[in-house]
């Protein structure tokens, strides 16, 4: 089973969230256990107050370390070699999610993510408590709780018996370092276009060059940086 503990200021975002699709079937089913933590509860002030004006000026406000170092502290344990917990702070200045990532973090025993907000957190939380920092795109969000769901979607996938069928993950884009080709359903034709017939064929390695051919010209189109980053680009 893999532990997820969310630490935000909206834990009730994360309700309806851990009950729905195949995450929901995973907790249900014991594989994954998701709680969202309220980071005011490690307040200590009547205010319960969990950020301040930051050092320097500049606009916004930036997130206290008392609170948070205390409810990582409380989740994780001490960073350290004797730590169990992985910690990771959703963050633009961290490190670009992806699908190995994903797979890397699925085989922890704890996942401790932490949501910023306002103009970010207080580095000495960075320093003291997190293991990593882990950016979703190049682009600002107004906090981490979506970023956060994003990676729980993407690891939970790699956890073993999650998906009905354990081959999804593997067939999936990025999962052979280029995007899938095309799909199709019922019915044979649709609106004037038709399913190709090579997938109508029963011939299951036509299909599977088909499928292979067609993801590799989708990649060269969409996103040549993928096959650069193989050696691939044309």
């Amino acid at each position: 089973m893999l532990r997820i503990d969310v630490i935000t200021i909206f834990p009730e975002l994360f309700e309806p969230f851990r009950r729905t699709g195949v995450l929901g079937g995973a907790c249900e089913r014991g594989l994954i256990a998701l709680e969202a933590h309220d980071l005011r509860r490690w307040t200590r002030d009547r205010h319960r107050t969990v950020d301040d004006i930051p050092y320097g000026g500049g606009p916004g406000m930036v997130m206290k370390p008392e609170p948070l170092v205390a409810a990582i502290e409380a989740l994780a344990g001490a960073k350290g070699p004797g730590r169990r917990a992985h910690v990771a702070l959703l963050s633009p200045q961290g490190a670009p999610f992806t699908g190995q990532r994903a797979k890397e973090l699925a085989g922890v025993e704890q996942l401790v993510l932490v949501c910023g907000r306002y103009e970010g957190v207080d580095q000495r939380v960075i320093e003291l408590a997190v293991d990593e920092e882990i950016s979703i795109g190049d682009y600002v969000l107004a906090g981490g709780e979506v970023a956060a769901m994003a990676v729980i979607e993407a690891v939970s996938r790699f956890v073993p018996f999650v998906l009905g069928n354990p081959d999804s993950a593997v067939s999936e884009s990025f999962e052979q370092g280029r995007l899938e080709g095309p799909q199709y359903t019922r019915p044979v034709e649709f609106r004037g276009l038709v399913v190709p017939e090579v997938l109508r064929s029963g011939d299951h390695a036509k299909i599977a060059r088909w499928r292979t051919e067609r993801g590799q010209e989708r990649t060269e189109r969409r996103r040549p940086d993928l096959l650069a980053t193989r050696g691939e680009r044309r």
